[in-house]
């Protein structure tokens, strides 16, 4: 037992003294992270062809995977990004993870993916604008997975949850990537739309639950305007009111993609008792594939082409290709009088409802001149502001999107160096760190406190002209191909065909449609597949071979499948 203290409280027979007391104390120290690597090979100094690697424990993931149109060149060519110096680094992703379909985060993925073989991850919508495209290349669509926006799913060492975001396009997704050491936001195009025309709006709740990330890497394309994106809604109204004052024929150019504006667009037209037809392939195939996916659900049936010159002129919207100037787009080939389909007269009106890219304002300014000297009225943003809405955030988003998820640290992107420091300097007021705007080749490393430049990449252009990656792009497709796109719902019983099924025969062939859906649904009864993939494949190669039987003369057939069930 210890001894009773003396009054004075000391002891009268002191414990003895460890000498270990003297001994020097060993401090220890907290234990470093192991860093986080984020390699920049597009979109940063720039606008467009987006591609962003974050690697840990030599796994890599690729983020989008865009092209650009390079308008300062002669010819405007295609430039991708360059993967070449990932060879010398060996690096090869383990998957490919897209945010969403516009052509700046997924242009490029019909040539540099094949030089990784990875998986490739996407939404259904993405999923589906994928698949046609590598059938059309004759490349191999087994590789191509799909995730429910809002779903998470394991790529090598990290795990990915795909977060719902408000953008043009329907299905945009940021994505949080998780690894033991690190929780990074990568927001990809996003805007805060309360009245978006095409799916929810971005969820506050679902992002103060993130709070607070460590690290973002963030869309910076807007960071220069005051105030607030314009909803959707708002251009929807203007282009109703717009087009009820226009006289004769009624053409509208945005991107194919805009699905949100295509909508729009078709509404404005039923209000004013307008027929639709669609001018250009890309945007009909858009609206295809939104059809069979539950998008556009009320979009009216398209008036053919060939017959609109016989349609009374105040009856007629045209939606068209080429909001950019192409040349080759349904647009430029009206303003030149070379369409085959329509030849737009005096007193009718091309209304552009997209914003000029940067680099593109020479080749619209030809177009724009070219059809008001045939007395053809043009419209646009500069003239009606309401006319366009950007899908990316304004000042005011930024802010309230950074009170949501509370970052400590901003890298931003998606911009050039002028867009990227003033999102800096936005950020830095609002008490986010972050001084450091990367550019294209550079390999940062986050070790979750700071930033650190780990080398910096030598990049080289790779350019490719329009004509020759159109050509490039389309080698397997003939004038005879069929696509057919199939909506599925699975349950314990297997496969059965939803909804609309889209058929679209090559020119002058003879097809039996109630016999193709016939015979699918004779096949789905007796399919065992569990994989989508799996079945796609063996139902692609019995439906050439039943054609062949049936003597239906097809050069090259698309089948795509969509499963819905969760839809």
């Amino acid at each position: 037992m210890l001894p009773e203290p003396a009054e004075s409280g000391i002891l009268e027979h002191p414990l003895p003294i460890d000498s270990t007391m003297n001994r020097p104390q060993v401090q220890i120290r907290p234990r470093q992270r192991p860093p986080l690597d984020i390699l920049f090979l597009g979109g940063c100094g720039e606008i467009g062809m987006n591609l962003t690697l974050y690697g840990h424990a030599s796994s890599w993931v690729a983020i989008d995977c865009g092209m650009a149109l390079r308008k300062d060149l002669p010819g405007t060519p295609v430039q991708m990004p360059d993967i070449a110096p990932l060879v010398k680094e060996g690096i090869t992703p383990d998957a490919l993870v897209i945010t969403h379909g516009h052509e700046d985060h997924i242009g490029a993925i019909t040539w540099l993916w094949p030089h990784w073989g990875c998986a490739i991850w996407a939404t259904p919508l993405v999923a589906a604008m994928l698949r046609y495209r590598f059938s059309e290349r004759g490349l191999s669509t087994h590789a191509i997975k799909t995730f429910q926006p809002g779903e998470a799913f394991e790529a090598g060492e990290f795990t990915l949850r795909s977060l719902p975001v408000t953008h043009s396009i329907p299905e945009s997704c940021a994505l949080l990537l998780t690894t033991p050491a690190h929780r990074v936001l990568h927001t990809g195009d996003w805007k805060i739309d309360p009245a978006p025309l095409l799916g929810p709006a971005s969820s506050e709740e679902v992002f103060r639950a993130l709070a607070p990330i460590s690290l973002v890497v963030g869309d910076s394309t807007n960071a220069m305007e005051p105030g607030h994106s314009i909803s959707e809604a708002v251009v929807a109204e203007t282009l109703k009111n717009t087009i009820a004052q226009c006289k004769g024929r009624v053409v509208v150019s945005c991107f194919a993609s805009n699905l949100a504006r295509i909508h729009a667009a078709a509404q404005a037209a039923q209000a004013c008792g307008r027929r639709i037809a669609i001018a250009g392939r890309a945007m009909q195939r858009m609206i295809q594939i939104a059809r069979v996916l539950g998008y556009l659900t009320d979009f009216p049936t398209p008036v053919p082409m060939k017959d609109v010159g016989y349609l009374p002129k105040e009856e007629v919207l045209v939606l068209a290709t080429g909001s950019q100037g192409e040349p080759q787009a349904a647009v430029a080939r009206m303003a030149q009088q070379r369409h085959r389909d329509l030849d737009l007269e005096p007193g009718d009106s091309v209304i552009f409802s997209s914003k000029i890219i940067p680099g593109n304002e020479e080749a619209i300014g030809a177009v724009c001149k070219a059809l008001r000297l045939r007395d053809i009225n043009v419209l646009d943003e500069q003239h009606i502001p309401t006319l366009h809405a950007s899908g990316h955030p304004a000042q005011d988003e930024l802010r309230t999107f950074y009170t949501w998820v509370e970052p400590q640290h901003l890298l931003p992107v998606h911009g050039t160096l002028e867009h990227q420091q003033a999102h800096l300097t936005l950020a830095n007021a609002m008490g986010i760190q972050g001084e450091h705007c990367p550019v294209d080749g550079e390999w940062l490393q986050w070790n979750g406190q700071q930033i650190q430049l780990h080398k910096t990449l030598t990049l080289t252009p790779r350019l490719m002209e329009q004509q020759q990656a159109q050509r490039q792009g389309v080698r397997r497709r003939t004038r005879h191909a069929l696509t057919v796109i199939v909506p599925l719902r699975s349950d314990l019983n297997g496969w059965q065909r939803v909804g609309r099924t889209v058929i679209d025969p090559p020119p002058g062939i003879e097809l039996d449609e109630d016999g193709v859906l016939d015979w699918l649904d004779d096949r789905l009864a007796d399919a065992t597949e569990r994989d989508i993939d799996d079945l796609r494949h063996r139902l692609l190669h019995a439906l050439k071979h039943w054609l062949f039987d049936n003597g239906m003369a097809v050069g090259f057939v698309h089948l795509d499948l969509f499963d819905v069930t969760h839809a």
